[in-house]
């Protein structure tokens, strides 16, 4: 059978792929499951650097939610419920992944594709993409975490014309909004993707965990928001030995050697 979550780590880079292309990545609830999985696993793995999140077959990042397990995953309102907090679960670590993540869109990225991929913290599509959150169509309520992630990139006014109309957004379209960070030819999108990630897996490990968990707080209310932790990380950068290594670095015109300490 084939494995329709695969995780493959290159080094610093760690991707997951949804990998069930007859349904454009459609995910099913074992396929949250592996994904929690992996990200439960790897997390705290100093070796991973960056996460790379994808869809297989070049013609798909996530359509959305696998219809035809509907029956078997949501036929009771037990089920429902243990599906909807394993999605919640899922989005919530991705958004919290204590490395920067991308989400490298081919094709389409629809429902759930939109809400994975605005959890990640860099979104690169190709000039084919497609965007839409059909909730509107189905008769589906959505939630305040996923809208608000939504309307926090876009604002208000776009993230209410999506739901409104339901529509299909193509790479221009999603560019403008500031729904993506990229939009490059279709044949590049990989390649743009780990090019990127090649970028910051290059730069200090501690100042770019830090800048993270910082851009992180600040869409919290001011009341949840950790400021001890986060000065805690900056002082922790100026305290490390990768903060000499920089200096060093820089006056003899050669590529630092990272530590992560």
């Amino acid at each position: 059978m084939t494995e329709k979550i695969i995780v493959e780590q290159t080094g610093a880079i760690l991707r997951i792929i949804f990998n069930q292309p007859e349904k454009r990545n459609a995910v099913s609830l074992e396929m949250w499951e592996a994904v929690e999985t992996a990200l439960t696993k790897y997390a705290p793995d100093p070796s991973v650097r960056v996460l790379i999140m994808s869809g297989a077959g070049g013609k798909a990042f996530v359509s959305g939610a696998d219809i035809s397990k509907f029956e078997s995953e949501r036929s009771s309102a037990e089920a429902v419920e243990y599906y909807n907090s394993t999605t919640t679960r899922v989005y919530d670590m991705v958004e919290a992944f204590p490395k920067p993540t991308i989400a490298q869109i081919n094709g389409f990225c629809v429902g759930g594709g939109v809400a994975l991929s605005v959890c990640c913290d860099i979104r690169i599509c190709g000039e084919g993409s497609a965007f839409a959150i059909p909730a509107a169509r189905l008769g589906l309520g959505y939630g305040f975490p996923g809208i608000n992630r939504l309307a926090n990139l876009v604002g208000p006014a776009f993230a209410k014309e999506i739901f409104f109309t339901a529509r299909r957004y193509n790479s221009d379209e999603v560019l403008r909004m500031g729904l993506v960070n990229h939009v490059v030819e279709d044949e590049k999108v990989a390649a743009t993707a780990e090019e990127m990630a090649s970028q910051i897996i290059g730069n200090a490990p501690m100042t770019v965990d830090a800048v993270k968990f910082i851009a992180n707080q600040t869409r919290m209310d001011e009341s949840q928001r950790d400021l001890k932790a986060c000065s805690d990380m900056v002082q922790a950068c100026f305290d490390s030995a990768d903060y000499i290594e920089g200096r060093r670095a820089f006056m003899e015109k050669r590529k630092p050697i990272w530590q992560g300490k």
